[in-house]
């Protein structure tokens, strides 16, 4: 009953957010900085009923790619869409920020909707008296594959700790499972800044699947579920501060876990079965929805057009 009373606080506080004009305000000003354009359907920011119903079918398809006939040293293709709208776009010039006389407030919006799309870890971590939490963060990403490294960066927040963090430094253990549309959710639920002694899987009403080489679970409804050794921590500060503002953490993927079902034959995973989310800036996500291949050029084949090597 206390999970249900609180899923049902939270669920409503979110919904009385999301239904608000989707900007972000800049600290201290009355300015809004806009998320994102409206491409199609009805643009009533105030009763967002710009939002169409979602499709629940997978809707990843592969196509060309953008410019299927770009030539060596061609750049931008001017004379064809994309790249026609693309090159008049320029002559609405560059807005140029100084992020080092920029307020952290100013800073976060900018860099979340830039560094786009950010993909997600739903990270499971136990503390050091037992206590289950669970997590998503977008400062997220594959460091390496030899040996297999991922990273995760907390931002530190002067209210409370990060219990992820806290719990991944005392313990040396963690999972990280990929969100996947069927549950974003149960698992945005989780973000909420509960208190330290709050089990988050509760009110998810996710499930727990045990891992065989860490003692925290990772989630049984993920595709992908990576079982995690913590392998080094940074704590950053910004120039000139002795102030730790965020720590960075490098996790050592022990043991992967993959659901046969969004395999491929030769065994790596199809984007259009895992259904991944990333994320966008302020409280948007996106869901994959096209992909096209472009081989890695082989430069025994282009070397003899090659331009000379500009001197000095």
């Amino acid at each position: 009953m206390k999970y249900r009373r609180l899923a049902l606080t939270l669920a409503t506080r979110i919904e009385t957010r999301t239904s608000r004009r989707l900007t972000l305000f800049k600290e201290g000003s009355a300015s809004r900085i806009r998320l994102f354009s409206f491409t199609s359907g009805a643009s009533d920011e105030s009763n967002g009923s710009f939002r169409q119903p979602f499709n629940s079918a997978a809707s990843f398809r592969v196509t060309n790619s953008p410019s299927p006939n770009w030539q060596l040293r061609q750049g931008l293709p001017e004379d064809i869409e994309p790249g026609k709208s693309w090159k008049a776009q320029e002559g609405q010039g560059w807005r140029t920020w100084n992020l080092s006389d920029s307020s952290p407030g100013e800073v976060y919006p900018l860099l979340t909707s830039c560094i786009v799309p950010r993909p997600i870890a739903l990270v499971s971590s136990i503390s050091a008296d037992g206590t289950p939490n669970l997590a998503p963060f977008s400062y997220f990403s594959m460091v390496a594959h030899n040996p297999p490294l991922l990273s995760i960066t907390f931002s530190l927040s002067p209210r409370k700790p990060k219990d992820t963090k806290e719990n991944i430094l005392a313990t040396k253990e963690f999972t990280v499972s990929i969100i996947s549309e069927p549950f974003i959710e149960a698992a945005n639920i989780t973000s909420v800044e509960a208190p330290a002694d709050v089990d988050e899987w509760g009110f998810s009403g996710l499930t727990k699947i045990s891992s065989i080489d860490v003692q925290p679970p990772w989630v049984k409804e993920s595709a992908v579920g990576l079982e995690c050794e913590l392998f080094h921590s940074y704590d950053i500060r910004p120039p000139n501060s002795g102030e730790v503002t965020n720590t960075l953490v490098l996790g050592l993927i022990k043991r992967a876990h993959v659901r046969e079902s969004v395999l491929t034959e030769s065994g790596t995973v199809d984007p259009a079965k895992l259904r991944a989310v990333s994320r966008l800036g302020g409280s948007m996500y996106a869901r994959i929805g096209e992909g096209f291949e472009l081989p890695r050029p082989n430069w025994k084949a282009i070397r003899d057009e090659a331009p000379p090597r500009a001197s000095g």
